[in-house]
């Protein structure tokens, strides 16, 4: 829903069309792909994440306010361990999103990343790295800060509470999702590199916010920048409040365990 002039049989009113019409036409597991590269990311780069969240969280609230909880602790904490998140995630979403475009020519995950690398250089997967970096440093400062600010409306005792957890993380992540969609258009156009927004491009290769951002507007005008806001905010609803949860469970049964070790010594 994002593609800036989609070809005729890929334009779609809204979410639940675009579902339908791709099951439709391209088979029921056409939505599905990219999901193992995607899977194969997600670990390691969500484990640097919260490892570095969690530690700059500490540290800084620390300094700021020392035994209360400090949003702007929070949401530096969040900035910082983007930079992390992003440089093991950036590659996985060039191919994730090239794989998912309407009759894309890559039927594997390997045959994208060959294409990618013989065509474009190893440069193609961070192409869109500092974009993606303007993207999510501010959507990762609104998600943490929206998330510890409900946290300590719903869950002031900051107990292992899991429907706490899920409704702050789906809030917090929409809230942000939001916010920040005409960045995530100009990331999903430096990736795709989509072919149309190309012919209106006089430099060929499109690099750079700056250069994204006014080849949207040529191409579609300032609602460009807010196509497929409905499915961003539909698509990190449940992926953070299932992100925070599970972060959370996990998280509790860990300390649970230091604990009792410590009580047993």
């Amino acid at each position: 829903m994002q593609s800036l002039q989609p070809e005729p049989a890929a334009r779609y009113r809204n979410v639940l069309e675009a579902l339908w019409r791709i099951v439709q036409t391209e088979g029921f597991w056409r939505p599905m792909r990219g999901m193992n590269i995607t899977a194969t990311g997600a670990g390691p780069a969500h484990a640097l994440y919260f490892a570095c969240y969690e530690k700059l969280k500490k540290t800084l609230s620390d300094v700021i306010h020392a035994g209360g909880n400090s949003h702007v602790a929070n949401g530096a904490a969040g900035c910082v361990a983007t930079l992390l998140h992003d440089a093991a995630m950036n590659p996985v979403e060039v191919v994730k999103q090239r794989m998912q475009m309407y009759n894309s020519p890559y039927q594997r995950v390997t045959d994208c990343v060959q294409a990618v690398w013989r065509n474009e250089g190893a440069g193609a997967f961070y192409r869109s790295y500092t974009t993606q970096l303007t993207m999510n440093i501010p959507f990762q400062a609104i998600h943490f800060m929206t998330y510890e600010f409900l946290q300590e409306q719903l869950n002031p005792q900051r107990q292992y509470n899991p429907g706490s957890h899920v409704v702050s993380g789906a809030c917090a992540g929409a809230v942000a999702a939001a916010a920040t969609t005409p960045l995530d258009v100009c990331k999903t156009l430096l990736n795709t590199q989509e072919s149309l927004a190309l012919n209106s491009n006089i430099s060929g290769h499109i690099t750079g916010m700056a250069n994204a951002f006014r080849t949207v507007y040529r191409v579609g005008g300032v609602t460009a920048y807010f196509r497929g806001v409905q499915a961003r905010v539909i698509y990190q609803m449940p992926s953070t409040a299932i992100a925070w949860s599970v972060y959370e469970f996990f998280k509790y049964i860990l300390t649970k365990r230091q604990e009792e070790r410590r009580a047993g010594k």
